[in-house]
């Protein structure tokens, strides 16, 4: 990888934030799979150092939680009995925590969807604020011991809860779900605004995370073999999120919206990072 220039390791970087798979990665600027790899590793492990760095002190008033579904090595149906149970394979759900005001991703999670993960993820989010915010999260039994573990009281927490039709015209092995039939709106804990209690932003940026990497593309072939890839492939993700796309809502970037940035990042800024570790 060290043979690579700044403009080889930008053209690399840059098709795989694209949506482009590893193996298409190789084709179009010509690097070896196991140098685009090597790559990925260090500059994905870069940009997890330095959002878990410089995502602190965040003055967010409300954030959404989400969580989105993929896999590593294997389906978990169609594990072998040997791999059942091991880490960093079958299915896989990386936890999203997003500002709605400024759109930032502030921390994301990848483990298994039970409360222990849910606990961590909102953990971490807790410790990157310095104020009392507004939490929403749907509905899903992990969030009511997760958040008020991670928060107490200090915290104005809602669900909002979908239900969804049934139609005997849909197969019984589709992975989205039917209309929505029904929304109930809950406070949990504290007094959290009821007309605020949303996850629209954060659901959206799960269509952005699909349309962006490879591996969450519904049916794809291109998922990770490696759960390390796939964090690498998140925290690289989010690295050009946060800090160089500018939000076409805001005009800006989300990270230069939350006050963490104060320009617009390039590649090769982040390509720097490598450098700096």
């Amino acid at each position: 990888m060290n043979k690579l220039s700044v403009y080889q390791r930008t053209k690399v970087i840059s098709a795989l934030v694209e949506g482009n798979s590893i193996r298409s990665t190789c084709r179009m600027t010509g690097v070896a799979k196991g140098t685009v790899l090597k790559l990925l590793g260090d500059i994905g492990l870069a940009c997890f150092k330095y959002q878990d760095k410089h995502l602190v002190n965040l003055t967010s008033k409300r954030i959404e939680c989400d969580e989105i579904w993929s896999f590593c090595h294997a389906k978990e149906q169609t594990l072998t009995t040997e791999d059942k149970g091991k880490y960093g394979y079958g299915d896989v759900w990386t936890f999203v925590a997003l500002d709605a005001d400024t759109k930032l991703v502030v921390s994301w999670w990848a483990g298994k969807r039970e409360p222990e993960d849910a606990y961590e993820f909102l953990r971490d989010v807790k410790r990157r604020l310095t104020n009392r915010v507004q939490l929403t999260t749907d509905g899903h039994h992990i969030y009511y011991y997760a958040v008020d573990g991670a928060f107490g009281d200090d915290i104005d927490y809602g669900m909002l809860v979908k239900f969804y039709k049934s139609s005997p015209y849909v197969p019984a092995g589709r992975y989205s779900p039917g209309s929505v039939r029904k929304v109930e709106v809950k406070r949990i804990i504290g007094n959290p605004d009821r007309d605020k209690i949303s996850t629209s932003y954060v659901e959206r940026q799960n269509l952005t995370m699909r349309m962006n990497m490879r591996r969450f593309t519904r049916l794809t072939n291109g998922f990770s073999k490696k759960i390390e890839n796939l964090i690498f492939a998140v925290a690289l993700h989010y690295m050009c999120y946060n800090f160089v796309r500018i939000h076409k809502t805001l005009g800006c970037t989300p990270a230069m919206a939350a006050g963490v940035a104060d320009h617009v990042w390039s590649l090769e800024e982040i390509i720097g990072l490598l450098d700096s570790n």
